[in-house]
């Protein structure tokens, strides 16, 4: 069953053969799954079966674990120097990078973004490993100082085994935050990438062979949740989960570590960040940012700025200029690898239904929209960018996450309203705020709820910032200094010297 698929791309944006390996890589190898299963990939602008891949299932997990284990023992963890792992990090950024036009179409059949953004993507990753290949030999302990007959210091040490589940609407971008921090500090993987999207990450599975890491040290399984994801979360052996995705999987995972061997979880959740807009803000800037903060990916982002809080002052105005970008946007939906596209499918049939699902919700809830909302053209998973007004705090669209173009905008009074508004969320992934004033925006940044405050700006993570959320956005942060934190355990050494 293992063999390859191979894409010819033949379109106005990239022209080039993409061969992709379809069965999980394991040992550095690539295998089929214990029982054959296979999973078949879409192309969410037409609707169309792309390719077959392997489906994994705890069988596979239970073999990619033995793997890495003796990795790790072998080749990897405490045999090899930081230095050494740095320097592969940085041989498989440069791999990508040689190959970033390739993987960026393949990330933009498989998922409907548009391909020049895929592109951009494909670069983010690359700085991503790169940034971690540099900390590879600059994980330090402490000296700490006791007394005159004790010499006492820490050791920031790896996990081992560490499983990670990553999502579907940026698949390699997410791989990237995943292993730069786990290899940088010596841990060996186990990754599962969404069933939906495997394609850039098995293309990348043999880069990493030929980067020249030990055979075990990653290890890719494909497969469902209920699975492969269920799998990675109860194994005993798995000392570490790091997870990207819905609030609901992220309690499942929580409670699967809690009832098994209570390994470490990290969670990186949903979200229904807020965008505050206040009347003294650069209001041609806030209206590009505004959009780009929720139709960015086509809503398909755990911190799109979906509720929109604008001060009464400028309320009229600003929906005014708002709707003529998302009716832009409108304009320019359509094929991911046409040269005048800018807005592409949602990922799925099943994502496109639960999108439109609460776009039908707001309507009988009584919220008005005001643009958009319904589907575009016949073939594919397209949605118009959707603009909601006249909605009330309790409705499903202002409260829960609806990972689609869909924006509500609401007035809000002045600050202590902004902040009481935009805070009346169980999330508390992210926050953008729009003004010239200095010291409200820093005043506001530290009162809302969020792990993320951009201001002036929506959306710009940054390799050394780190990244995560409050409240039911989850726990832990990836990117940055701390994502090393997270990936290693810290050891107190004791010596007498009496």
């Amino acid at each position: 069953m293992t063999g390859t698929f191979t894409y010819e791309f033949d379109t106005p944006a990239y022209k080039g053969t993409s061969t992709i390996h379809t069965g999980l890589f394991i040992n550095g190898q690539w295998v089929d799954p214990v029982q054959g299963g296979t999973i078949d990939v879409v192309n969410p602008a037409k609707g169309s079966i792309i390719t077959s891949v392997a489906g994994g299932t705890k069988e596979d997990v239970d073999i990619a674990v033995q793997a890495a284990q003796k990795a790790y023992k072998s080749s990897w963890g405490y045999k090899v120097p930081g230095a050494q792992r740095g320097k592969l990090l940085s041989k498989l950024a440069d791999l990508i990078e040689q190959h970033s036009a390739e993987i960026g179409a393949l990330e933009a059949l498989n998922t409907g973004k548009i391909y020049s953004k895929a592109l951009g993507e494909i670069g983010s990753v690359v700085s991503v490993i790169r940034y971690y290949a540099g900390w590879a030999d600059k994980v330090q302990g402490k000296t700490i100082e006791t007394r005159e007959d004790k010499f006492a210091y820490t050791r920031h040490e790896p996990y081992g085994v560490v499983g990670q589940i990553i999502p579907w609407n940026f698949p390699l971008g997410m791989f990237s935050w995943k292993i730069g921090p786990a290899l940088a500090t010596g841990n060996v993987i186990v990754l599962k990438p969404s069933e939906l999207t495997p394609l850039s990450a098995l293309r990348v599975c043999d880069l990493i062979n030929e980067a020249g890491f030990p055979p075990g040290v990653v290890n890719v399984v494909n497969g469902y949740g209920n699975t492969v994801g269920q799998s990675i979360a109860e194994h005993p052996n798995i000392s570490k989960v790091a997870f990207t995705g819905s609030t609901l999987v992220g309690r499942k995972i929580l409670k699967a570590a809690a009832e098994t061997n209570l390994k470490v979880v990290t969670l990186e959740l949903g979200g229904k960040s807020p965008t505050v807009i206040f009347d003294d803000a650069d209001l041609q800037k806030a209206i590009q940012w505004a959009a780009f903060g929720i139709f960015f990916n086509m809503g398909q982002v755990c911190t799109a700025g979906s509720r929109i809080f604008v001060q009464e002052t400028i309320y009229d105005t600003f929906l005014e200029h708002f709707t003529k970008a998302a009716e832009h946007l409108a304009s320019k939906t359509g094929d991911p690898f046409g040269t005048d596209s800018e807005h592409g499918p949602q990922v799925s049939q099943t994502q496109f239904e639960r999108v439109m699902g609460y776009i039908d919700a707001g309507k009988k809830a009584g919220a008005t929209v005001h643009v958009g909302g319904e589907r575009h053209g016949e073939e594919g998973y397209f949605i118009k960018p959707t603009i909601f007004t006249n909605t009330t705090p309790d409705m499903k669209i202002v409260q829960e996450e609806i990972f689609g173009p869909v924006a509500a905008v609401i007035k809000f009074k002045d600050e202590e309203d902004a902040i009481a508004k935009a805070n009346d969320t169980v999330y508390g992934l992210a926050c953008n705020i729009f003004t010239q004033n200095v010291s409200r925006a820093i005043k506001v940044a530290h009162a809302l709820e969020a792990g993320s405050a951009w201001v002036n700006c929506a959306n710009t993570a940054e390799p050394g910032v780190p990244f995560g959320g409050y409240k039911q956005s989850g726990n832990g942060r990836e990117l940055g200094e701390y994502a090393i934190d997270t990936y290693t355990q810290v050891k107190a050494v004791h010596i007498n010297l009496n």
